[in-house]
């Protein structure tokens, strides 16, 4: 079980922020697909290319967390005010941050490359540490108030634009 990580996750002060997006995501699978494209899509607007594939992989992986172990069963429909699943991406100047809301209270469970080197051949269980592997921090932390859940984020060091 991970602690809440909060340190390395920039301030959520709007304006400060140069672009920010977001999207539901239904709960099914083929919403990772839908978050990639959404993910695409908007950093191309933004001209990000540096980092382009990179945060295009943890944005499905964080999805699919998301999705997978996050989601209550069966799935409740969401009214039009809270979607189960959000993916969220806000950029400053240099850098930029990838954060999935999501209904679920439970730490994320991210597993160590020991672990994976016992058995490469599993299907599951790497999506943490590929987060980790290819953004520069990343955390999670609960959601406060009334809305429940937590949400985990990465974030991505961005070459300053000339």
């Amino acid at each position: 079980m991970l602690e809440p990580l909060r340190q390395g996750l920039p301030p959520l002060d709007p304006s400060t922020v140069s672009d920010a997006a977001s999207c539901a995501l239904p709960a099914r699978y083929e919403a990772v697909r839908e978050a990639r494209q959404f993910s695409r899509q908007t950093l191309s607007q933004w001209d990000i290319g540096d980092r382009f594939d990179d945060i295009c992989l943890v944005v499905s992986e964080l999805a699919t967390n998301a999705l997978r172990h996050a989601l209550p069963s069966p799935p409740r429909h969401p009214s039009a005010q809270e979607p189960l699943v959000r993916l969220h991406l806000m950029r400053w100047t240099e850098r930029l941050v990838c954060a999935v809301r999501d209904p679920s209270r439970e730490s994320p469970v991210a597993y160590d490359a020991e672990e994976f080197s016992e058995d490469f051949s599993a299907e599951s269980g790497r999506g943490l540490f590929l987060v980790d592997s290819f953004s520069d921090s990343w955390g999670w932390h609960p959601l406060s108030g009334g809305l429940g859940g937590k949400v985990v984020w990465a974030l991505f060091g961005l070459r300053p634009t000339e």
